[in-house]
């Protein structure tokens, strides 16, 4: 049995690393948990905040707040740029200055990123929903569009200044292009009463149908929704060309716009090249059962960034979910590891999915058994992301700010923090 006091390194507070330091807290380990931002963030909400719905601060929390009563808890904000897997040494760069940090045990739980299948090209105009940053971006970008619009005489322009394509039929995909509608129809249009303003939202999907883990009813239903919203939903089409004002999709067709929101799918973030290992799909890496990578010691991986495949041979998702369950068992596996005993298996607690589409519209598909839809769905969806948010002043804010986008329509955040130069290539890059 081991006595001295181990070090446990986390790379990434987002929710796998979270969720492990978490459960290390106030045992007799040290732990150092790195990120490139002092904040985690609540990042099922990330589009609220893209459609001015709720404030940043209200979906991001401080890190060292967090752990502010947990003392053999330490932050460090920096990047990891290399792993010493032979001295158990990270290097980490944090502003100018390069640290060394020493581990016993390593978590790696960085998360993943958009991925463009290919057409890496298409990353230089679309939008992201993955950070804070990228959220405020997007909405700095839409509310310019709305200023130019109308000041703009020609009517195709200006159409296409009001026109948002947004790719993926996932969960972040639907509650995005909801989202934007209601943004665009029930909040700003009536603070531009003098012009002609013509808004469209298309919501492109390659495959068939939305929301692929869903049971075949919650798919329709969620297609039934959007539409009944305002959405234009174009299911089977995919994008070919992506380029200022204008996308191209597989059947010829082509859409003017100046708003493309990436939301077609995930991989995993490049630390695993630090790792040495060959890499799964999606960039993710190999790990056991026990959330150990494989081939490797004392080195663990969870949440998004981890591969690991059910009793049927499919890869977990990479749903929060899976990412907190993986985190707490890595820690609790340090923990046996550290006591001479076994390490456990993953087992997956899978409490179903729901994703909510606009005011009273939504579908949950509750512990994979029970679909719900419309009114009852949005109020679950509600309640669950309500709990699930941290800091009891969070909850309060974004519970005001609910009820009074649902009373009055209005949405609070609509102001503008940077001027783009030109909205396309560039713009939402500086």
């Amino acid at each position: 049995m081991t006595t001295e006091r181990a070090r446990v390194v986390i790379i990434g507070a987002g929710f796998g690393g979270l969720f492990a330091a978490r459960r290390l807290a106030h045992s007799n380990v040290d732990v150092v948990l790195i990120d490139r931002n002092n904040y985690h963030t609540f990042t099922p909400l990330l589009y609220q905040v893209a459609t001015a719905a709720l404030d940043p601060s209200e979906i991001a929390y401080p890190v060292r707040t967090i752990f502010r009563d947990t003392p053999n808890v330490r932050f460090l904000l920096g990047q990891v740029t290399a792993i010493d897997q032979d001295a158990r040494v990270l290097t980490v760069q944090t502003g100018e200055r390069t640290m060394h940090e020493s581990y016993d045990y390593l978590i790696v739980a960085t998360g993943s990123m958009p991925n463009y299948f290919g057409h890496d090209r298409f990353a230089d105009y679309a939008f992201e929903l993955r950070t804070l940053h990228d959220s405020i971006r997007l909405r700095n970008h839409v509310l310019n569009l709305f200023e130019r619009a109308i000041w703009e005489e020609d009517e195709a322009v200006r159409k296409a200044l009001l026109t948002i394509v947004v790719v993926g039929g996932g969960p972040t995909g639907i509650e995005t292009a909801g989202a934007v509608y209601e943004l665009y129809n029930h909040v700003l249009l009536k603070e531009y009463p003098h012009g002609p303003l013509h808004t469209s939202v298309v919501l492109v999907e390659q495959l068939p149908h939305l929301l692929t883990p869903y049971p075949p009813k919650l798919q329709t239903s969620a297609l039934r929704q959007l539409q009944s919203l305002g959405v234009e939903v174009l299911l089977g089409r995919a994008l070919v060309a992506l380029e200022p004002g204008a996308v191209k999709l597989d059947d010829g067709s082509e859409l003017n716009t100046y708003t493309v929101v990436w939301a077609a799918g995930m991989k995993a973030t490049a630390i695993g090249a630090l790792l040495g290992v060959d890499l799964a799909r999606g960039g993710r890496i190999p790990i056991e059962a026990t959330t150990v990578v494989r081939g490797l010691e004392r080195i663990y991986a969870v949440g998004d960034v981890a591969y690991l495949e059910d009793a049927a041979g499919q890869p977990y998702p990479m749903l929060i979910p899976v990412a907190q369950q993986q985190g707490q068992l890595a820690a609790n596996n340090i923990l046996a590891a550290l006591a001479g005993e076994s390490e456990q298996a993953f087992s997956y607690y899978d409490r179903g999915t729901m994703a909510t589409i606009g005011r009273r519209r939504a579908v949950a598909w509750i512990f994979n058994r029970f679909a719900l839809s419309g009114r009852l769905a949005w109020l679950a969806w509600l309640g669950l992301h309500l709990v699930m948010l941290l800091g009891f002043r969070n909850r309060l804010n974004v519970l005001i700010n609910w009820a009074w986008n649902y009373l009055t329509y209005d949405r609070s955040v609509r102001i503008i923090w940077s001027q783009e130069a030109l909205p396309g290539k560039s713009s939402h890059q500086q």
